[in-house]
């Protein structure tokens, strides 16, 4: 299964601050380490929000509000996409997450199978080709 780690935003994120070097240090090693389990897919940092947009929906008008947002609890900072075998296991990678404030959460990503009788069989193969497709570049 593939797991989303999302890291909560802080004062500090949002000011644009960046860590200490040795809170790079130990994020590097705990990418090493995820990337040696075979269970690293992705994981990136995000730019604060006051260079961000957020575009709003209703019905078939859309608004773009710029950032900065103001509720730091409600913002992603970054995160971790990872594939694991189940949810205790991402749990557990959370947990060694070096050096961190806040909260992380972890949330389960739909796969195709996950929908049902939501998605026609002719979506899902195309779903499911789209992933392979990207898997491969």
């Amino acid at each position: 299964m593939r797991v989303m780690m999302v890291v909560e935003a802080t004062p500090e994120s949002e000011t644009g601050t960046m860590p200490h070097p040795e809170v790079f240090e130990a994020t590097g090693r705990y990418h090493e380490e995820l990337a040696a389990a075979g269970v690293l897919l992705a994981g990136e940092g995000l730019h604060p929000s006051a260079t961000g947009a957020r575009v709003r929906y209703d019905g078939d008008r859309r608004t773009v509000v710029d950032g900065p947002f103001a509720e730091t609890k409600e913002l992603v900072a970054g995160f971790w996409l990872i594939q694991v075998g189940s949810r205790d296991e991402a749990i557990e990678w959370a947990k060694r997450v070096p050096s961190r404030a806040g909260e992380i959460e972890v949330r389960r990503v739909y796969e195709t199978a996950d929908v049902g009788d939501a998605l026609s069989p002719e979506l899902a193969a195309r779903e499911d080709e789209l992933r392979n497709q990207l898997a491969g570049s």
